[in-house]
């Protein structure tokens, strides 16, 4: 599903963006997202994505994985017990 995307940008880029649709008989949407993939896949910065560098603090948790289920358990029963009140 498309989604409608609003940003400013600067004229000469309007004017580039205008120019490559007609050059390349493609529309101003299909030259962004392909544009904008081929970043990704460079990674931006012309480095490859490192995904545990990008991940890193979403998974490396001080406390163990015992004691996150616990306290996991012990929040979710808490909720229920103010829900059965």
């Amino acid at each position: 599903m498309d989604r409608v995307l609003s940003a400013r940008i600067d004229e000469k880029v309007a004017v580039l963006l205008d120019a490559l649709s007609r050059k390349q008989h493609k529309s101003k949407k299909r030259i962004l997202e392909e544009a904008l993939r081929g970043y990704a896949e460079r990674g931006g910065d012309e480095s490859p994505l490192d995904v545990l560098k990008e991940t890193w603090g979403a998974w490396d948790r001080r406390e163990s994985a015992a004691a996150t289920v616990r306290e996991a358990r012990s929040a979710f029963r808490s909720s229920l017990a103010r829900r059965s009140r």
